[in-house]
């Protein structure tokens, strides 16, 4: 049984309500979607076929309570199942960063899901699979990734629409990183009385933007 991985690493986690907190990451190889912001297209096609026990042997050396499985897209590769479930077995607090492009349905109910829900500027927003939010629960996230008054207005409709806020555990509105002033999402937040979490992925701040294995 093997898995396809980019890296695996241990940093802090630097996005979600789990901001700030140690964390090991493994990032699988692999994207279907190409959304014009993204910030990890290394992890598209680089990687080496691993097997899962290999995996599981070295994040658990890392001797980190949360692991996080992230990529490109974890979920096009069937084995991060078992592998999130091993972790969970191992008492780890598992994170999943998923698009929300594919089923989340069949992960293991102790994951903490973390789903993008593709706003207009990404290019991807058909791609989104809205059967998702009905497997949401008070343990998962939804993040939207905005640069523009268009992307925020298109947000905030899903959140009213879907009741989000009360579906899952917290709703995080994130800026694309220089695209948009991140005040200005503030103040829309603000002025809506949105009951969303607004955060910079803070990773960004404190290592080059661009810095792998971090």
């Amino acid at each position: 049984m093997t898995l396809k991985v980019n890296e695996i690493y241990q940093s802090i986690q630097g996005e979600s309500s789990w901001a700030g907190w140690p964390c090991s990451f493994i990032r699988l190889t692999a994207c279907d979607l190409r959304c014009t912001y993204c910030d990890t297209a290394y992890a598209f096609y680089d990687g080496k076929k691993r097997l899962v026990s290999e995996i599981l042997a070295e994040v658990l050396a890392l001797d980190c309570p949360m692991v996080e499985v992230t990529g490109g897209e974890p979920l096009l590769q069937k084995n991060v199942l078992p592998l999130m479930t091993q972790l969970c077995d191992a008492g780890k607090t598992v994170l999943i960063e998923t698009s929300g492009a594919h089923d989340i349905g069949k992960i293991d109910a102790r994951v903490h899901r973390i789903m993008d829900l593709k706003t207009p500027s990404s290019g991807e927003c058909a791609r989104n699979l809205w059967s998702n939010i009905e497997h949401l629960t008070k343990r998962d996230e939804v993040k939207f990734v905005i640069g523009s008054r268009e992307d925020y207005e298109w947000s905030r409709e899903q959140v009213r629409v879907h009741r989000l806020a009360e579906r899952c555990g917290c709703v995080l509105f994130s800026p694309i990183f220089g695209k948009i002033e991140p005040r200005e999402i503030v103040d829309w937040i603000i002025a809506d009385k949105l009951p969303v979490r607004f955060q910079l992925q803070m990773h960004k701040f404190i290592w080059p933007p661009l810095q792998r294995g971090v």
